[in-house]
């Protein structure tokens, strides 16, 4: 019994030892990073530009609060550091360490100069085709290393795709990627940007594949080649109605499953504009390379490696060295003026004034484990703003009027109401 009481004694000592161990590890580490300025700020953390003292590296360094003991670190900082240890890839964003101090987590990447999106709405670069071919290419080829590890990164926008000063873009911000591939898995459908989010997840589905990720790099596609959002949807039924317009009215022929999807609203048939009259620059491989990423059925929908294997990527031009592509110049310096610049052929539509970005962009929502209890993440514009956006589409294309744009069968829409009015009426009698 004396023994027994000696250990229970000794065992709260021996915890503090560790704890104290534990903190002056954790204050070593912190003590390597010399942050400098911030970079960006979020919900639920800020990133600092830091420097490594023990390698004299760059870095930056997202702090994640990691709030009250019940709370715990978030699924989604514990998600993005057990993904970015496993994929190790040169088109991916590396995470070079984690560690808690001070009661917040901290993710040590490696700096990026900026982002795909900051390149596209800089309306004093020019992107040539063979500009764009290198842009898509490296998404491309970094989603398809996910894929092979059978890894969804289901947040593929161009503020997550980091570019570095030697040129190469990788993808980040793993907070909402998950592992598929089990026959049965549901999923939220409330992941990706609006603008970027598959016509499936519009309509509700919660099982689906990499095709996903495909029809968001196909939007990304589409924003290069016009130099700003390709569908700039206000809401999801506003969102399906922009694809439409644009991609026209899938018939049952094209999308056999799409009646027995859980949100499936039934649209008036407007039939597909060409894809010339959206894309006039783009080159005839282009344009079928985009029609395949942006196919409805995601059954028939190109997968990622089929889309490196296309003829887009092995015709003229040749894809542009990264370390020759056109990028932001650093803070303090800026551009020439566009008409110093030698010009090649390729889109020259110069997007509207840049607006402020973050570097390492911040996650706007929690998503926990299980299709019903995953949070609704942030769903509009990439850039936070709530207001109505028009379509990006440039329709002088078609003459003075735009194409016609497709509504909800309202007959059909009223009778789907009416019947669940009266079932809500029939069930409360009960």
């Amino acid at each position: 019994m004396a023994s027994t009481a000696a250990a229970a004694a000794a065992a709260p000592a021996t915890t503090a030892k560790v704890s104290e161990v534990d903190n002056l590890l954790t204050k070593r580490v912190a003590d390597r990073y010399l942050k400098r300025e911030v970079l960006g700020e979020g919900t639920y953390g800020v990133v600092y530009k830091a420097i490594d003292t023990k390698t004299g590296q760059t870095v930056a360094i997202k702090r994640i609060r990691i709030g009250q003991q019940k709370e715990g670190v978030n699924f989604t900082a514990l998600r993005e550091i057990k993904l970015l240890k496993e994929l190790k890839d040169p088109n991916i964003i590396e995470l070079i360490d984690a560690f808690p101090h001070k009661g917040n987590l901290h993710l040590v990447f490696e700096f990026m100069e900026t982002d795909l999106e900051a390149v596209i709405r800089d309306r004093n670069i020019v992107l040539s085709p063979a500009d764009i071919k290198s842009y898509i290419q490296m998404t491309l080829k970094g989603l398809a290393y996910c894929h092979k590890k059978w890894v969804l990164h289901r947040d593929m926008k161009p503020n997550n795709l980091l570019i570095g000063a030697d040129g190469q873009l990788k993808l980040a911000d793993f907070g909402l990627a998950r592992i598929f591939g089990s026959p049965d898995r549901k999923f939220t459908h409330q992941v990706f940007a609006r603008w970027y989010r598959a016509p499936e997840l519009l309509f509700g589905t919660k099982q689906y594949g990499s095709g996903v990720d495909v029809w968001a790099a196909g939007c990304i596609f589409a924003e290069l080649l016009l130099r700003r959002p390709f569908l700039q949807g206000s809401s999801d039924i506003d969102q399906l109605g922009k694809i439409f317009a644009a991609l026209g009215t899938p018939k049952p022929s094209q999308w056999p499953d799409m009646v027995f999807l859980p949100d499936y609203v039934e649209y008036q048939y407007v039939p597909a504009p060409p894809l010339r009259s959206l894309f006039p620059m783009a080159s005839d491989d282009a344009l079928d390379l985009l029609s395949k990423m942006l196919t409805y059925d995601p059954r028939a929908r190109i997968s990622v490696q089929q889309a490196l294997e296309h003829r887009y990527f092995t015709s003229v031009p040749a894809a542009t060295n990264p370390a020759l592509l056109p990028r932001p110049p650093p803070k303090g310096e800026s551009h020439p003026k566009v008409s110093d610049i030698n010009q090649h052929d390729g889109p020259t539509v110069l997007s509207p004034p840049r607006k402020s970005r973050r570097v390492m962009p911040q996650r706007q929502g929690i998503e926990l484990d299980g299709s019903a209890n995953e949070t609704r993440r942030a769903t509009g514009e990439s850039t936070g703003k709530s207001e109505e956006m028009p379509m990006s589409i440039d329709f002088s294309v078609f003459g003075s009027r735009p194409p016609p744009r497709p509504t909800i069968n309202s007959s059909i829409f009223r009778g789907a109401i009416l019947d669940k009015i009266l079932y809500s009426r029939r069930y409360a009698q009960v």
